[in-house]
């Protein structure tokens, strides 16, 4: 498994990749700044977060996602990559496993910047209130939990994919109902592409958006998605032919 994540890593390492895990960190900073009303003073933060977040986790994290999960697999697709890589003494399990990883790793950094941005506007505005750091980490650890299933279910669809445009068209075409979606109670818990959105938001699992779902019901759905896509991706490329 190490061998594999080294090589993985080696092929990303002097890729634009690393450039995207910025692009949404900075951009929902920006939205963010200047934002805030000095007339809300204890709510700041919270302001501030909620801000970012609908930007952040309701357009571009579930995009990331899918871009990462493409980008990975780009490789294996060009030049028979896949057959050279499983000639190797390495698992098809250990292969994929290792993929997925690097994806929830660059959402993970993705996750840490747009903290980073966070406190930056914090300091910037000069708020008063002490940095409710509980509230931020509930946040932005929920929303990279969220990401998980959404992860896996990307990484199955770049996989079967050989085109690198295909699974990104299709992120794109699911990712855009989202603020329809995630006002649905019926069916906002249920959609990955929204999942993150409802996880980040202030206030998740008290009287929230798709809202008024209770926060356990939440996780549940999205830990079984989890598994679902995981196993689902895990098997089919097993079995795939190269």
């Amino acid at each position: 498994m190490g061998k594999v994540l080294r090589s993985e890593f080696l092929k990303l390492r002097k890729s634009s990749i690393w450039l995207l895990i910025f692009i949404s960190p900075i951009l929902a900073s920006l939205t963010g700044l200047g934002e805030i009303s000095r007339d809300s003073l204890a709510y700041q933060w919270e302001m501030t977060l909620s801000i970012m977040v609908f930007l952040h986790a309701l357009l571009f994290l579930p995009l990331l996602t899918g871009v990462f999960s493409a980008f990975v697999c780009r490789y294996e697709h060009t030049g028979g990559g896949w057959k050279q890589l499983l000639a190797m003494p390495v698992s098809r399990g250990n292969v994929f496993i290792t993929k997925f990883i690097l994806v929830v790793g660059l959402l993970a950094l993705t996750q840490i910047l747009f903290t980073a941005g966070l406190l930056i506007i914090g300091q910037l505005q000069g708020f008063e209130a002490a940095i409710p750091w509980k509230m931020i980490a509930t946040s932005v650890i929920g929303g990279w939990i969220a990401c998980l299933p959404l992860a896996a279910l990307q990484l199955f669809v770049s996989i079967a994919w050989s085109s690198f445009a295909t699974p990104l068209a299709i992120n794109v075409i699911f990712t855009l109902p989202n603020i329809l979606v995630v006002n649905s109670e019926k069916f906002g818990p249920y959609y990955p592409w929204g999942q993150p959105f409802l996880l980040m938001m202030p206030g998740a699992g008290d009287s929230f958006g798709a809202l008024n779902v209770p926060l356990g019901t939440l996780m549940i759905v999205i830990l079984g998605g989890l598994v679902l896509f995981f196993v689902s991706g895990f098997i089919y490329f097993q079995r795939k032919e190269v």
